[in-house]
C-alpha cells in the first residue's frame, strides 16, 4: 500500500469535517434578522473562511491522490478545489452587493440574502453528501 494513502485520507477527512463544520455553523445563522450590514458582513465573512478552508483541503486532497494514483478522486478533489474557488468569487461580491442594499433598506434585499445564503449551505451539502459517497468507495478500495 502507498505511504500517500495517509495524506489522501487526513486531507479527505480535513475536508470533510470542514464541510460539516461550516455547514452546522451556517444553518443557525439563517436565523439572523439580516436587517442590518452587520450580520450581512458577518455572514459573508464566515464564507470567506469556509471557501478558503475548502481550498486548502480539496488542494490537498486533489495532489494527496494524484501522488496515490487515484485519478478519479484526484478529479472529484480537484473539481471541489475549483468549485470553492468559484463559489468565493461569484457568492462573496453577491453577498456584499445585498449587504449593501439592505443597508440601503431596499425592498427585497433581506429575502435575497436569504436565498444566497440558503444556495451557499444547499451546495454546502451537496458537497457533503459527495464527500460521504466517496468516504464508502474508498473504504472499499482500500479494504481490496
Amino acid at each position: 500500500m502507498s505511504f500517500a494513502l495517509y495524506p489522501a485520507m487526513f486531507f479527505h477527512v480535513a475536508l470533510m469535517v470542514t464541510t460539516t463544520y461550516f455547514l452546522l455553523g451556517g444553518l443557525p445563522l439563517l436565523i439572523l434578522a439580516h436587517d442590518v450590514s452587520l450580520d450581512a458582513r458577518f455572514v459573508q465573512s464566515f464564507f470567506k473562511v469556509y471557501y478558503r478552508a475548502a481550498f486548502w483541503a480539496s488542494l490537498g486532497a486533489c495532489l494527496s491522490y494524484a501522488l496515490w494514483a487515484r485519478w478519479g478522486f484526484a478529479l472529484g478533489a480537484g473539481g471541489l478545489c475549483a468549485l470553492s474557488i468559484a463559489l468565493r468569487q461569484r457568492l462573496l461580491p453577491t453577498m456584499q452587493r445585498i449587504g449593501q442594499q439592505i443597508e440601503a433598506q431596499q425592498a427585497g434585499a433581506v429575502q435575497r440574502f436569504r436565498r444566497v445564503h440558503g444556495t451557499a449551505l444547499a451546495l454546502n451539502l451537496l458537497q457533503l453528501v459527495l464527500l460521504v459517497w466517496a468516504t464508502l468507495q474508498l473504504s472499499w478500495l482500500v479494504a481490496r
